[in-house]
């Protein structure tokens, strides 16, 4: 579908509204006074595997608790959802939101891979509870209970709590009764070391209950965004990360924003047509999937691919699991190419290549699982999108993907 770009200076930063055709309910024609944009600052915090790290935990957590990387993407969930905690290992960015009235506080997670907002209940006596903000249904005037039970399953743990309905605050966006999830069980240790309160879904109403509408699809439906679609600015420099919602911010990027269909809307899947290292293909040979994921943190790829890339540029395997590599190597080690909709999306060595601390470097890719029958699957991180600044289009099915400065 062609689109018109509407170029608007608001708030110090130039902003692009993408008007669709007449058929679409978001086909307006904008000024700065009726724009309705919002832009949230994501936090950096220490990751999960920092804080393991520093408390000498980093070599026995992976044993107690493994998890299939790719696993979340295999089909669908209904009721019980798998979703693989290991994705959250090095998550960094995080953001604000409240829940209720008057409003109480949490961190989340923005992930585009997962369809719902939940939080931890005051009802949740796990000690991954205690160690985080709880919601208390008390304290709030608009809850109101739907009697659901929902169920999150991490094959060593779970989360398992219940569906109500709430007032969310996504900075100065309200959304009225907004269906959330509220932990009363967070078993096992990951939850008690994360970093982040609970997760806000960006994916597609169709992995989620039919009860339970993803916020985006709310702010859609209320039309409190001006434009169906959601962006993310990601970078490690400080208060440089934002996600937007209901615009395009054109001073996050440079250069042209290129366009690329869904193949399923359920995740923000798409098709990949090879991955190519200095000319030559080393994987995705006839294609494949890829999901653009802002809740998983490295770049995964089916097992024996990564295995080729990892002996293409010397990677070890250390004693806690950790794939390792000289750091002195980034400085001449190839781009892996990702070639997307006939364009090429090189990612540099200093990207895929990590500092973890001095002298000390690992890879930013790892290995996953896939039944036989299934299609060859990545799923591009945060590694991957702080490389690409990304516009998540729910009008036109489609993901925007420029490079940034």
């Amino acid at each position: 579908m062609v689109k018109d770009l509407t170029v608007i200076s608001a708030w110090g930063c130039t902003w692009a509204s993408l008007n669709p055709s007449p058929a679409s309910s978001f086909a307006v024609h904008l000024s700065v006074s009726h724009l309705l944009l919002l832009r949230v600052q994501l936090k950096r915090s220490k990751s999960l595997r920092t804080s393991l790290e520093e408390l000498e935990l980093l070599e026995e957590f992976p044993k107690k608790s493994p998890s299939n990387v790719g696993s979340k993407h295999l089909k669908p969930p209904v009721k019980i959802i798998t979703d693989p905690l290991k994705k959250y290992m090095d998550i960094e960015f995080f953001g604000s939101i409240s829940i209720g009235s008057p409003p109480q506080e949490f961190l989340v997670l923005f992930d585009t891979g997962s369809s719902y907002l939940w939080v931890p209940s005051v009802t949740c006596a796990s000690k991954a509870c205690l160690t985080h903000n709880r919601f208390n249904p008390r304290k709030s005037s608009t809850y109101r209970a739907l009697h659901q039970p929902v169920s999150i399953s991490y094959g060593t743990g779970s989360m398992s709590g219940f569906l109500a309905n709430e007032t969310v605050h996504v900075g100065s966006i309200q959304v009225s009764n907004q269906t959330i999830g509220l932990s009363e069980s967070e078993p096992g240790a990951f939850f008690y070391y994360a970093p982040f309160d609970g997760i806000l879904g960006l994916a597609f109403p169709t992995i989620a209950a039919p009860t339970a509408a993803p916020v985006f699809d709310n702010m859609m439906k209320h039309h409190v965004v001006s434009l169906a679609l959601f962006s993310f600015c990601l970078s490690f420099e400080k208060n440089k990360s934002f996600v937007t919602f209901g615009g395009i911010d054109y001073s996050c990027f440079s250069g042209k924003l290129h366009w690329i269909p869904l193949s399923s809307e359920t995740y923000w899947q798409i098709s990949i047509d090879r991955i190519i290292m200095k000319g030559r293909v080393v994987a995705c040979p006839r294609g494949c999937q890829a999901v653009i994921d802002t809740g998983t943190s490295l770049l995964t790829g089916p097992l024996g691919s990564i295995i080729a890339i990892h002996d293409h540029i010397g990677v070890s395997e250390d004693s806690s699991g950790q794939f390792v590599v000289n750091c002195r190597a980034r400085n001449h080690l190839p781009d892996i190419v990702f070639v997307i909709n006939g364009i090429k999306f090189p990612l540099p060595a200093k990207a895929y290549i990590q500092q973890v601390r001095q002298g000390h470097c690992r890879s930013g890719l790892e290995g996953s699982f896939f039944p036989a029958q299934s299609e060859e699957l990545w799923i591009l991180g945060e590694i991957f999108l702080c490389q690409y600044y990304s516009v998540f289009d729910r009008a036109n099915n489609q993901v925007g993907l420029a490079r940034v400065p």
